[in-house]
């Protein structure tokens, strides 16, 4: 039968397969990059399997290393644990307010204020023109660059033999800065996160010879690191320990809105009331405190809640149930911006994966 245009159509030859198949070549080739999409990607995952570096934590007292195989979620490779003659630090029977804080870090507890979103960026660089003299100094791990600027004004920094007191005097790559005559340089870059026990200090060094909370993490790492922020001696759960100044600096200041978690225990029931109160802001001696979020965790059980805040007045939490009538009987970190307690049990630290760094830099633009 001849088509509109007067032209015979094609005729259609049945492709047969070699040895009575049936077989499309097409199918064939598509048979073939869907293997050879698979072998590429294999390799791919197998090669970054080998580049990713092995997560460790750390105890407060000396411990024995072993090895332990990889964990199904990704997780690190080698862990430092005690010896099993001993029991584990820390380690107590489970009440409703340890209950109350898994809840937190498996992410039983849902709500649109206390999720988190992943994050990913890449950190800039420093500018060719110089670095500022108290930026230098905090990568150096002298001190967070708010200190530092109170060492440039006290003339305890000279650049080149020079003392400088001059803020923002930038320092270029071949200047010689020293800090009490010994010359200091950038070091490597350090992140230590910590699930703080009770009765430690958050601070460098204690007058009164009381535990620190660099007694627990002296193990982690030859550098000089420092906390950032504070949490109370009975205070427990996450702290970041880092000689990344401007990171430092951006993570204590207000504006950057950063988020805490906290778990709570009352002791007694928290009113509906003063539950509302709480949501709508209490005054405190510098304002209205505004909480971001709070719950209960549990339906029956009042004296147990979780509240989140971004603000960092000194002991704001304890200071907002104290304004009402109620007395903090355990007061628990269980997330600050965006790290969580998860694989990391009370009285021990680990290193933040690369992947955490970024997403905390880029969390801070």
């Amino acid at each position: 039968m001849a088509t509109p245009s007067g032209k015979s159509p094609r005729k259609r030859i049945p492709y047969s397969k070699p040895n009575g198949g049936s077989e499309s070549p097409f199918k064939k080739f598509e048979k073939d990059r869907s293997a050879e999409r698979e072998n590429s990607l294999k390799k791919h995952f197998k090669n970054t399997e080998k580049e990713k570096k092995p997560m460790e934590t750390f105890g407060n007292k000396d411990f024995d290393k072993k090895s332990y195989p990889a964990r199904e979620s990704g997780g690190y490779k080698k862990e430092f644990s005690k010896s099993n003659n001993t029991k584990p630090a820390f380690n107590k029977k489970k009440d409703a307010f340890d209950s109350a804080v898994e809840k937190f870090e498996s992410g039983k507890i849902t709500s649109k204020a206390f999720s988190e979103k992943p994050v990913t960026a890449v950190a800039k660089t420093n500018s060719e023109d110089g670095i500022r003299l108290n930026k230098f100094l905090a990568n150096s791990g002298v001190a967070a660059r708010r200190k530092a600027d109170e060492l440039i004004k006290e003339g305890a920094v000279t650049v080149n033999g020079a003392v400088v007191t001059e803020m923002g005097f930038k320092v270029q790559h071949n200047d010689v800065v020293k800090f009490q005559g010994k010359i200091v340089k950038p070091t490597n870059k350090v992140y230590i996160l910590l699930n703080k026990p009770k009765d430690f200090i958050t601070t460098t060094d204690d007058e009164k010879g009381r535990k620190t909370v660099l007694d627990i993490v002296k193990k982690a790492t030859p550098e000089r690191i420092y906390p950032v922020g504070r949490l109370d001696r009975n205070t427990t759960g996450l702290l970041l320990l880092t000689n990344d100044g401007d990171l430092a600096q951006k993570l204590s200041h207000p504006s950057f809105n950063v988020k805490k978690i906290y778990a709570v225990e009352l002791d007694k029931p928290l009113k509906p009331s003063d539950y509302d109160m709480i949501k709508s802001g209490v005054e405190l001696e510098e304002g209205m405190a505004q909480v971001d979020d709070i719950q209960y965790v549990e339906a029956d059980n009042k004296r147990i809640v979780g509240i989140e805040i971004h603000m960092g007045w000194n002991r704001i939490v304890r200071r907002i149930f104290e304004t009402l009538g109620y007395e903090i009987l355990k007061l628990d970190r269980v997330m600050y911006a965006g790290l969580t307690k998860k694989d990391l049990p009370r009285g021990r630290c680990r290193h933040l994966s690369e992947r955490e760094v970024i997403a905390l830099k880029h969390f801070l633009k």
